[in-house]
């Protein structure tokens, strides 16, 4: 990724990203809509959407090594915070608008910063569909906002959309198996999960994976 053209094609594959996490979240938001929190997602809306639009503008000049190594850092920093406080005081409604800033920068430049969120959400005290459903809500404020910005910024070429629709169908898929087992675990073993998905996503960014 540090080479001219591993810059290129990372700057193909966000947008290609993006159009299919638009149809998974989507699919998300319908499947557990009934316990979606309305607030937070308004705020988290609040700060997502302008962040997301500068930094789809910026998606061309940034130094997108160099984020991919701090989100990793940031995350594994989580999880350990996480371990050493399990019961953290939950985020206040309004706090979810610095979160929704960062993660609209965030995902408009790496393409998704899911696990960025997870920690708050997961403070806040969701956790199963409404967890799921909230989180994939506020994320379809930032894909809709940054596919504005992508095309504006001349990112959405036919290619790139024949990718991202291409992905769409495996995308609805997972989203349909994940609400199957949700249901079935604990919530203990929901945040374990998302926990070690978050080590995961942490140990991949710092490789540049």
């Amino acid at each position: 990724m540090s080479t001219e053209s591993g810059t290129v094609h990372i700057k193909a594959a966000v947008p290609m990203l993006t159009l299919a996490q638009l149809a998974s979240n989507g699919s998300r938001v319908w499947l557990n809509r009934r316990q979606l929190r309305w607030a937070l997602i308004g705020w988290f809306a609040v700060g997502a959407v302008p962040l997301a639009l500068a930094g789809g503008l910026l998606l061309a000049r940034a130094p997108l090594e160099a984020l991919q190594r701090l989100l990793g850092v940031f995350l594994l920093a989580m999880v350990l915070w996480r371990r050493m406080r399990p019961h953290p005081r939950p985020p206040a409604d309004r706090s979810f608008i610095l979160i929704g800033a960062g993660s609209g920068v965030g995902s408009a430049l790496l393409g998704s910063v899911g696990p960025l969120t997870a920690p708050f959400f997961l403070a806040y005290g969701l956790t199963r569909a409404a967890y799921v459903g909230t989180e994939a809500a506020g994320a379809l404020t930032l894909h809709l906002t940054k596919l504005a910005a992508y095309g504006a910024g001349d990112l959405l070429t036919p290619a790139v959309l024949a990718y991202g629709v291409a992905l769409t169908p495996a995308t609805l898929l997972g989203a349909w198996m994940g609400k199957r087992i949700v249901g079935r675990i604990s919530e203990r073993v929901f945040v374990v999960l998302i926990e070690i998905g978050l080590v995961a996503a942490a140990i991949l960014f710092l490789l540049g994976a």
